[in-house]
C-alpha cells in the first residue's frame, strides 16, 4: 500500500509521523472520510471544501491548495489500484514542543490513506441495527463545535463504548437540551408518514455529506424533508428510521432503547433511498 505524506507516495512501513506532531500529541488536526465507487471518488470537492472548512475554524493553515488536495486523492488511489475503497484525508497541526502552543507548529502535515472499510456486518444492513441512547452528551457549540471534523472524537468514542457496554454497535448521542443530535460516526433520519425528518445542524449533527445527498434524493422522491429539534420520543414512535455516513453509507434501525421502530423490519422508504443511493454512488463522483 502507497501512502501520502506531505507530496510523497511512502510504502506502508514507512509512512510515518513524528511523536511531536500536535496530532497525536493533542488530536490537533482534522480530517475526512470519503469513498470510492466504481473508479470514481463520491462527491470528493464536497468532502474537501468541508476539510478546508474545519481547518479554517481551528486556524489551521492547510499547505496545499484544494485543487491540489483533490489531485493528491485522485493519484493515492491510483497508486493503490483503488477502484472500490475507503479515502481518510488528515491534516495534522505539525511537529512542535511539547507545549500546547500551535504557533510552534511551523508545518502543518497532509495524509492520504486509501484503503477498504466495513463498519458494519451484512447482516445488519439487512436485518436492521438495534440501538441506544447513552449518557454521553454530544459537545456544546461553544466548547468543541460538532461541525469540525477534528482528530479529537473522544467525545464520540466515549458513546461509543456506552454502546458496545450495552451490546450494540451504535448510538444515539443528545444534546445539553435533550435533543437528538447524532450517532457516534453517523447522522439519524427518521420516517413519519411522508415525512423524512433529521435533527439540525444547529443540534450537534455534523454537516453530512451523505446526509445532504440523502435529503436531495428524498426531496426528488416526493418526501416531505425537514430538519426539526427531534426527542426520544420521535424517534420511538417513527415509522422508519436509519443512519447515514459515508463508511455506513445507509443502514437501517429496528429497534431503539428497546423499543421496536415501525414493523421491526428495514421499511420501504429506507429501501427505496438506498437503492438510489447505490445508483448515484455507481455514476458519479471525480474520475480516477
Amino acid at each position: 500500500m502507497k501512502i501520502y505524506i506531505d507530496g510523497k507516495y511512502l510504502d506502508e512501513a514507512d509512512a510515518k509521523i513524528s511523536v511531536f506532531d500536535h496530532g497525536l500529541l493533542y488530536g490537533d488536526g482534522i480530517f475526512e472520510g470519503i469513498r470510492a465507487y466504481n473508479g470514481r471518488v463520491f462527491r470528493l470537492k464536497e468532502h474537501v471544501d468541508r476539510l478546508f472548512y474545519s481547518a479554517k475554524a481551528i486556524l489551521l493553515e492547510i499547505p496545499i491548495s484544494p485543487a491540489e488536495m483533490i489531485k493528491a486523492v485522485v493519484e493515492t488511489c491510483r497508486q493503490n489500484h483503488l477502484r472500490d475503497g475507503y479515502i481518510r484525508l488528515v491534516v495534522t497541526r505539525g511537529v512542535g514542543t511539547l507545549g500546547l502552543n500551535p504557533n510552534r507548529c511551523k508545518n502543518p502535515s497532509v495524509i492520504v490513506i486509501a484503503d477498504k472499510i466495513q463498519l458494519y456486518p451484512k447482516e445488519m444492513y439487512n436485518n436492521g441495527l438495534d440501538i441506544v441512547t447513552v449518557p454521553t452528551t454530544r459537545n456544546l457549540h461553544n466548547s468543541l463545535n460538532p461541525a469540525i471534523k477534528s482528530l479529537n472524537y473522544l467525545n464520540n468514542i466515549l458513546a461509543k463504548i456506552e454502546a458496545n457496554n450495552a451490546g450494540v454497535e451504535e448510538a444515539v448521542m443528545l444534546n445539553a437540551d435533550g435533543y437528538v443530535a447524532e450517532c457516534t460516526g453517523d447522522n439519524i433520519f427518521i420516517v413519519k408518514g411522508h415525512q423524512l425528518q433529521t435533527p439540525p445542524l444547529s443540534a450537534g449533527a455534523l454537516y453530512g455529506i451523505t446526509r445532504g445527498v440523502v435529503m436531495d434524493l428524498a426531496r426528488e422522491a416526493g418526501l416531505q424533508v425537514s430538519e426539526p429539534n427531534l426527542t426520544r420520543y420521535d424517534l420511538f414512535n417513527a415509522d422508519e428510521c436509519f443512519l447515514t455516513g459515508t463508511g455506513a453509507e445507509m443502514i437501517p434501525v429496528v429497534k431503539i432503547d428497546g423499543r421496536v421502530i415501525g414493523t421491526g423490519k428495514p421499511g420501504a422508504v429506507i429501501q427505496s433511498l438506498t437503492a438510489k443511493y447505490h445508483a448515484l454512488t455507481q455514476s458519479s463522483g471525480e474520475p480516477i
